[in-house]
């Protein structure tokens, strides 16, 4: 079967979504608003910095 790549990343007829029924609309409202994020600054700011000196680090349950 041959998969054709469509804009977003999405992939094939349905996008590659095998999640029940009812949480479509739970995951439309989640992407519009993963797209907006992903173009404000000040999100990609405090998010950037998360990562930089929060993500990886060790946690208590390391210890």
């Amino acid at each position: 079967m041959l998969y054709k790549n469509m804009s977003k990343g999405h992939f094939g007829k349905y996008g590659g979504r095998y999640v029940p029924e009812m949480l479509i609309p739970t995951l439309e409202q989640l992407e519009k608003t993963y797209y907006l994020a992903k173009k404000d600054q000040k999100f990609q700011k405090e998010f950037n910095n998360l990562l930089k000196n929060f993500a990886g680090r060790p946690t208590p349950l390391v210890f």
